[in-house]
């Protein structure tokens, strides 16, 4: 209970970004480009440095015969300053008379480009900075890249370093005739290239007597040019669900769902669908701990809500308003993505997809091609190595609710994970039907019309002692499955506990009783009506055991699927013959009452 009030209490704590700053920029750029110099005559040149900060570098640097760099004011890591360069993200703010800026300083080195997409990600523009006397390098170009993924669309190049090339115009001209042709083919129009020297302060904060022929703007009044991001309350509501609070203390039955409201507005009444289930539900109220109830809250809190109407909702569902635009549904995505591995991104393995709160096994099925981030060059590939950029198509292992980035970049990024650390990420540009499509539809459909008992699934595992959950024995043919389930039916039932043996052949000659053969379409129909009806035993609190001959995985998920039961234990009997990988597998041969013991003792332990 304590934990659950302390989590809580970061429901009323935790305020929207927006409403720390007017503008948050990102500055990004191949390594010793000058992006933390230009950000420190930013804060030197705007009067937002600490007082006698600046004079206190400067005794630093001399005190070590080292020569002043307005870098160093940004460089909070020891390793950073010993190396020259910037490994994490530096956040920093400073003002103009227009407005506040939160700006961050992204790497350049190619080792921490996880880090820039970091930075790149939560900005609403960016300055991509290029080092006059070097040129475009490779990574001006991925990281230009990089942004067009993540949909960044205002963003204005500085070119640096122009004291090193004596303020030239034509370096300068070449320069943005080079760049502006590979943004053109990445759809990115920069609003304007500035010549700068982060160490003069030339084009920073003022115009220079060096940079006689131009006559655009400063870096102070391009940023104050950049149009403020649309109101994340003008976009649909969308809350991916972090968790589900229950409550028993002093008679409190509240079960409150709780996240963070990544677009819209959400208002106690409105009435909420949950994705990918589809389940319905009207908001009863608003939460808060220790704090006034609020009648309406907005984008960037995070916010507790209870229902009219309980729903068994999971961790990972995507909640919005009824009425507004629905997210896509897919278990096959469409995907541009970024591979920052050690190890490439390859066929037969299983990685793990996350989106918002939502978290799936996910493989590769298909790569499209793989790009150069640097030349535009498409080409075919088995892999996905390091650093490098592909469409692909994604299979995942259970569906996920999603936005197209155009319409919400927050809801459509993902990232990737392999054995624990984030290995890629990038945009879905597309869902795509699989060979289930049309049965997560009649899901979705069942789910919006279900009618709601009062006497939640939480109240029946109170009640019985046991937690609704599924035991599926599975097998060859004449291997005892049928024996097992029975004699496992009779121990638990022994026990205490409200339990059910339903072999799908009940159901074959019972429910289905109209559809009779054998093609995969009636196959995967069958087994459709047979989850509905566990559906029903397992919302009612059983606990279920079925029999089936030769289980698949695929199968499995589409019972996962019609049901939502996260607790289901795989029997394999004999010889393993599919791709279900299961939880205990009696070996040929051994003995009913042996098997029984084990089979009981893993059903306690989980």
């Amino acid at each position: 209970m304590n934990k659950i009030k302390e989590q809580l209490k970061n429901l009323k704590t935790c305020k929207p970004a927006n409403s720390i700053t007017n503008l948050r920029l990102v500055i990004v750029g191949h390594v010793d480009h000058g992006k933390s110099t230009i950000i420190g005559r930013l804060l030197a040149d705007t009067n937002s440095l600490p007082k006698g900060k600046l004079d206190q570098i400067r005794a630093n640097c001399e005190r070590n015969s080292k020569p002043f760099e307005y870098a160093f004011l940004l460089d909070a890591l020891k390793d950073e300053q010993a190396q020259g360069i910037t490994i994490d993200i530096a956040r920093c703010f400073f003002k103009t008379k227009k407005r506040k800026y939160l700006i961050l300083d992204a790497p350049g080195h190619i080792e921490f480009l996880k880090n820039m997409i970091t930075g790149a990600a939560h900005a609403e523009a960016a300055l991509l900075v290029i080092d006059a006397k070097e040129g475009i390098q490779e990574n001006s170009k991925r990281h230009a890249y990089m942004l067009s993924m993540l949909g960044m669309k205002e963003v204005v190049v500085l070119v640096n370093k122009m004291d090193l090339v004596d303020y030239s115009q034509k370096v300068f001209d070449k320069i943005v005739t080079d760049y502006t042709i590979f943004l053109q083919k990445i759809d990115i129009e920069p609003r304007t290239f500035i010549p700068v020297s982060g160490m003069g302060g030339d084009s920073i904060a003022k115009m220079s007597n060096n940079l006689t022929w131009y006559s655009g703007q400063t870096v102070l009044e391009a940023i104050d040019e950049f149009p403020k991001a649309k109101l994340l309350t003008e976009n649909p509501f969308r809350m991916p669900v972090q968790d589900v609070y229950k409550f028993t203390k002093d008679k409190d039955d509240r079960r409150i769902i709780a996240g963070r409201i990544e677009s819209g507005r959400l208002a106690q009444g409105d009435k909420v669908i949950f994705y990918p289930s589809g389940k319905t539900s009207a908001v009863k109220s608003i939460e808060s701990f220790n704090a006034t109830r609020q009648k309406t809250i907005d984008a960037g809190y995070s916010v507790g809500f209870t229902l009219e109407e309980q729903a068994y909702i999971r961790r990972g569902e995507l909640a919005v308003k009824e009425g507004e635009k629905k997210p896509e549904v897919a278990s096959r995505i469409h995907v541009s993505l970024f591979w920052l591995g050690k190890s490439s991104f390859n066929y037969d393995k299983d990685y793990y997809l996350k989106i918002g709160t939502a978290k799936t096994r996910v493989t590769l099925e298909k790569i499209v091609h793989v790009m150069n981030a640097a030349s535009l060059e498409s080409q075919k590939s088995a892999t996905v190595q390091r650093h490098e950029i592909a469409e692909c198509i994604l299979k995942l292992h259970s569906p996920i609710a999603f936005d197209l980035v155009e319409n919400n970049p927050m809801t459509s990024r993902f990232v990737i994970i392999d054995n624990l650390d984030i290995a890629g990420g990038g945009i879905i540009q597309k869902g795509l039907k699989d060979d289930t499509s049309w049965i997560r539809d009649k899901i979705q459909e069942r789910n919006a019309h279900w009618i709601t008992s009062d006497i939640s699934r939480e109240k029946r595992a109170e009640k019985y002692g046991q937690a609704s959950s599924l035991i599926i024995i599975t097998g060859k043919k004449n291997t005892g499955r049928k024996m097992l389930a029975k004699e496992l039916e009779k121990s638990l039932f022994e026990q205490g506990k409200k339990v059910y043996y339903l072999g799908i052949g009940n159901v074959v000659y019972g429910v289905n009783a109209d559809i009779r053969d054998t093609e995969q379409e009636t196959r995967i129909e069958h087994l459709r009506r047979f989850s509905e009806v566990l559906n029903v035993l397992l919302d009612a609190g059983e606990i279920v055991i079925v029999t089936a001959i030769e289980f698949a995985q695929n199968e499995l998920d589409l019972i996962q699927e019609a049901t939502s039961c996260d607790k289901i234990c795989k029997i394999w009997m004999g010889e393993k013959t599919t791709d279900l990988k299961p939880s205990y597998i009696v070996d040929s041969g051994a003995k009913t009452s042996e098997s029984l013991a084990n089979i009981l003792k893993l059903l306690e332990n989980k």
